[in-house]
């Protein structure tokens, strides 16, 4: 697939990493040469040094032979200018970053007077990522796909310490759930019935909702933590503001403190049955002023991603049941864990997996980056299409590193073994580490139709110019 990438920013830079590793032409075009040298440095795509904004820079790349074009510069103005001029111009599918709320209202004129096909706002992103997490009745599943009937568990092993020094072979309490990765130290591992856990590990667990929920549920010493009751929200910046407003629609009690005065009044005046304190978040002394303590959770959203974590760390040593942190920096997840944080949210993977879901079209129902963007969890309703039907697991012989962790058929979730079989029409949830990607898409898309259609279809000719 020809791909277009307006911005090449940390999102911009994000969905092009994500996007080469799947074989597709990427162009990436920015008028900062430092941004541009990054991309050149570590990503194997195609640069341009413009304003993809004229009409005359967009003529130069033949827009109607490019399948989507995807604007993420730094102005939302800019990005639906972008979007209007490429599908003017002929290309496929076009789509937006628009982050300031005062267009919130003005998207769907967007879409079908402009034919923005798809429009990302990256805080009211992480606000539902956020608002996902706070209303599960446990604070272990990350990420529910089949309408709900498969989870994905981030389980640490801590919560049993009789598990580390254990080989997966030797444990029976993983009977019916899959152990699709272990994060240790910050690196994945992919285990085997012979991989020994350790204390600090962190298991990925994929599996049917119940059985994750009556394991996560039991024989661990996390506190029992329920829907939130209680809230505090440091940083009033628009995932903020999204979030409170969510939060306060199901009744929980909202506190939400700011330090600039100007939008404080602004929260204040725009949100319903939320307390707007105006004050620093990081100030201790406010903090136990207002009964931190008593929160049922807490949710650091400040621009500051140090801050941020440790304020999240604070409210852990108080007792807040539920605690989440927004970090921005990729190199931060890895040492969430270590740290005891209950949830990390990065806006740039949050966006990033949904241009993902937008860009591979209609195949994919859902998608998870996992692990800073090292790993994902798809949902892939199999198509007729693809060269998986009819073959046993056993003999397709998934390299290490695709593992499939459910399928599910006419409604019944089953945890596959060598023996199992697709067929089409399931839906599979697979694990697969980013360097692999390209060969998943290989298995279940090879022929026509499916994940990339249009690769198969006008896909340019080898070595030709992106300008062409």
């Amino acid at each position: 697939m020809r791909i277009l990438i307006a911005g090449a920013g940390k999102l911009g830079y994000k969905v092009a990493e994500a996007l080469s590793s799947n074989g597709h032409d990427i162009t990436v075009i920015d008028v900062d040469e430092r941004a541009l040298q990054r991309v050149n440095n570590n990503l194997d795509v195609l640069t341009a040094k413009g304003n993809a904004a004229q009409l005359e820079i967009l003529e130069q790349f033949n827009m109607a032979r490019t399948h989507v074009t995807v604007a993420v510069t730094d102005s939302d103005e800019t990005n639906l200018l972008i979007c209007m001029l490429a599908k003017e111009l002929g290309c496929a599918r076009v789509a937006a970053r628009v982050r300031d709320p005062a267009y919130a209202k003005q998207l769907d004129f967007f879409s079908s007077r402009f034919a923005v096909d798809f429009i990302i706002n990256p805080d009211k992103e992480v606000a539902r990522d956020v608002m996902r997490y706070l209303l599960q009745g446990g604070t272990l599943h990350i990420e529910q796909f089949a309408h709900g009937r498969v989870g994905l568990v981030e389980y640490p092993v801590s919560f049993r310490p009789e598990l580390a020094g254990c080989t997966l072979t030797e444990l029976d309490v993983f009977r019916g759930i899959l152990v699709a990765a272990i994060s240790r130290e910050g690196e994945i591992i992919v285990p085997h019935g012979s991989t020994e856990l350790a204390d600090k590990d962190v298991l990925y667990l994929i599996g049917k909702t119940p059985d994750l929920k009556a394991f996560s549920g039991e024989g661990h010493s996390a506190p029992k933590k329920n829907l939130p009751r209680s809230v505090m929200i440091l940083g009033g910046g628009n995932a903020g503001f999204y979030l409170a407003n969510d939060l306060q629609e199901t009744g929980a009690a909202v506190k939400i403190i700011e330090q600039d005065e100007e939008r404080s009044a602004y929260l204040a005046e725009n949100l319903r049955n939320v307390l707007v304190i105006h004050g620093d978040g990081s100030d201790h002394d406010l903090l136990e002023e207002e009964n931190l303590a008593e929160m049922d959770a807490l949710v650091a959203l400040t621009g500051v991603d140090e801050e941020n974590l440790l304020l999240a760390l604070l409210g852990k040593q108080q007792g807040v049941s539920k605690v989440v942190a927004k970090v921005s920096r990729s190199n931060f997840i890895s040492i969430i864990e270590q740290l005891g944080i209950d949830r990390a949210v990065n806006p740039v993977l949050i966006s990033a997996a949904a241009i993902m879901r937008f860009i591979e079209g209609g195949q994919i129902a859902s998608l998870s980056l996992l692990f800073g963007g090292q790993a994902e969890v798809v949902e892939i309703i199999v198509t007729e299409a693809s060269q998986v039907i009819g073959v046993s697991l056993r003999d397709l012989n998934l390299p290490q590193g695709i593992i499939v962790g459910a399928v599910v058929r006419g409604g019944q979730v089953t945890i596959p073994t060598g023996d199992t079989v697709i067929q089409a029409g399931d839906r599979v949830v697979v694990f697969c580490v980013a360097s692999l990607v390209h060969q998943l898409e290989k298995l279940f898309y090879r022929q026509k139709g499916g994940l990339f259609r249009e690769l198969w279809h006008g896909r340019k000719d080898p070595g030709k110019s992106p300008a062409n």
